[in-house]
């Protein structure tokens, strides 16, 4: 089991930036895959950003070119570098962890941080 809490979200004027944070409550060393996911209003929950264990990303094209995930295995934390907001980019961000245990998934979800992007 492991604990995941965000943070870092906010209100922002278009054309802004935030950073989010992901802490774990233990090593995500073991995690194969670690994101960011977000649902806006009325709307599914959708994949943001991902980061594996050997460091490969992946984007939404949404984001591409102006978010960043990376992560900081000392501490245990992912972070998610948003530039160049819209109002679309608004919704509640989750992060996400993705483990393999002895044959087994486990997937944890953060509560959530909201960001809110005004024109």
């Amino acid at each position: 089991q492991v604990q995941l809490v965000e943070s870092g979200g906010g209100l922002v004027q278009a054309g802004g930036s935030l950073r989010l944070s992901c802490a774990a409550s233990r090593s995500i060393f073991s995690m194969n895959v670690m994101g960011w996911y977000r649902q806006a209003p009325g709307k599914q929950r959708e994949l943001v950003a991902t980061i594996t264990s050997g460091g490969s990303t992946n984007y939404a094209d949404s984001v591409k070119g102006r978010f960043t995930i990376s992560r900081d295995k000392t501490k245990n934390t992912v972070y998610l570098q948003m530039n160049s907001l819209k109002p679309e980019d608004t919704a509640v961000y989750y992060c996400n962890a993705y483990e393999r245990v002895a044959g087994l998934n486990y997937g944890y979800w953060g509560q959530g941080t909201q960001v809110t992007v005004s024109s």
